[in-house]
């Protein structure tokens, strides 16, 4: 994910020029924010795109193979993927309050990257999961249980970083 402090390396000459405006520096830094944010956002949205390909795929050779009996699971999986894509990509413009701000809680910054770090690598992993379905088809019913657990874990987690940008006053205990 990008930080702000990368930009800086990407500067013209006018930027700089511009930086020297009082106010408008803080504005910049505010458009880096939100562009690593939607960055971000975009990474996890589509890490599980491609995640859920690995269940249309599976999908389609188990309803060729007659195994009809798992695809009302997988479509729960399927399901709970798609809204989670679906809240993550709509929330490109939520979060507008935490990043106008010109004085941003740098605590409460880091704890905002340090939870897209981790729901990073929880999408990875679930994607890497998806992945591995067809080689589990003898214990897939039972898989899709534990993924569609870990998908409501993911989903609450996700919330819990829409609290934590909103500024409620939740501790960062709390969204570990």
């Amino acid at each position: 994910m990008a930080e702000p402090s990368d930009h800086a390396s990407q500067r013209g000459w006018l930027e700089e020029y511009l930086r020297r405006i009082p106010g408008f520096r803080g504005y910049l830094e505010k458009e880096y924010r939100r562009q690593s944010d939607r960055m971000a956002r975009d990474y996890l949205a589509d890490r599980l795109q491609r995640g859920k390909q690995s269940i249309d795929g599976l999908a389609r050779v188990l309803a060729d193979a007659g195994r009809l009996e798992t695809l009302p699971e997988l479509d729960r999986v399927r399901g709970r993927v798609d809204k989670l894509i679906g809240r993550i990509r709509g929330a490109m413009q939520g979060y507008r309050g935490f990043f106008d701000f010109v004085q941003v809680d740098e605590a409460r910054l880091e704890d905002v990257y340090q939870h897209d770090m981790d729901l990073m690598r929880d999408v990875e992993a679930l994607e890497q999961s998806f992945a591995a379905l067809p080689q589990q088809r003898e214990e897939l019913a039972g898989r899709l249980r534990e993924l569609l657990a870990e998908l409501e874990q993911l989903d609450r987690r996700w919330s819990q970083r829409d609290e934590l940008l909103r500024g409620w006053n939740t501790p960062w205990d709390t969204l570990r």
